[in-house]
C-alpha cells in the first residue's frame, strides 16, 4: 500500500468519525433523564431530592420520597382509591372456584312435593285435563302428581308437554354461565 493510499484511508476514518460525534453526542443528550423542575418557593442553596444530607452531623438519604410513596400505598390498601369491581350477573372472576358457594344451606328437605330432587325424579306418565297436563312421577318409593309452576327442592316445574316435562334446576356450579339448567325428562318408551 502506498504512502497516499494510506493518508487517504485515514482521511475517510477521520472524516467519518466526525460525522459520527455530533449525533453519538444527541443521542446521548436524548437518554439523559430530564432535569426537575426548580420550586419557586425552594431555597436555591438546597440539596436536590436524592442526594445525600446531613443529619446530626451523619450522611443518609432523602426520606421525603418514601414517605409519598407509602402513603400512596396505604391509600391503596385502604380502598380509598375509587376502585371498585361490579360483576353484575356475571361470578367474580376474583373468587376462589375451589370455596364453594356463600350461599346458606337449604337444611334439611321437607316432605313431599317441595323436598324432591330433579336427579331423583322417574316419570310414570302424563294426563290431560281440564287445566292442563298433569305429571305423575315417582321418588323414593312413593308416587306424586306434578302441575306447571311446582316447586320442587332443586328447582321448579317449568312446562309439561304430552311427552315430556321441563323442570329449571338451580346449579351449585361457580363456573357455569347461568345459575340454573335445563332438565328435561321424557316418558319411558313402550
Amino acid at each position: 500500500m502506498t504512502r497516499r493510499a494510506s493518508l487517504r484511508a485515514r482521511a475517510r476514518i477521520l472524516l467519518a468519525c466526525l460525522l459520527l460525534l455530533p449525533g453519538l453526542g444527541a443521542l446521548a443528550l436524548a437518554q439523559a433523564p430530564p432535569a426537575p423542575p426548580p420550586s419557586s418557593g425552594a431555597d436555591p442553596a438546597a440539596t436536590p431530592p436524592g442526594d445525600e444530607s446531613v443529619i446530626g452531623g451523619e450522611a443518609g438519604p432523602d426520606t421525603g420520597d418514601i414517605d409519598e410513596i407509602l402513603e400512596g400505598e396505604e391509600e391503596v390498601l385502604s380502598g380509598s382509591g375509587g376502585f371498585t369491581y361490579d360483576p353484575g350477573n356475571r361470578r367474580d372472576p376474583f373468587k376462589s372456584l375451589l370455596i364453594g358457594p356463600e350461599r346458606p344451606d337449604r337444611g334439611p328437605r321437607p316432605e313431599g312435593i317441595p323436598g324432591l330432587l330433579i336427579d331423583e325424579i322417574q316419570l310414570l306418565g302424563i294426563w290431560r285435563t281440564p287445566r292442563g297436563y298433569v305429571a305423575q312421577v315417582r321418588a323414593s318409593n312413593k308416587s306424586y302428581l306434578l302441575r306447571e309452576g311446582d316447586q320442587v327442592f332443586d328447582g321448579d316445574v317449568v312446562a309439561i308437554q304430552k311427552n315430556e316435562v321441563v323442570f329449571k334446576q338451580q346449579v351449585q356450579d361457580p363456573t357455569a354461565l347461568k345459575p340454573y339448567r335445563e332438565v328435561v325428562k321424557n316418558l319411558p318408551a313402550r
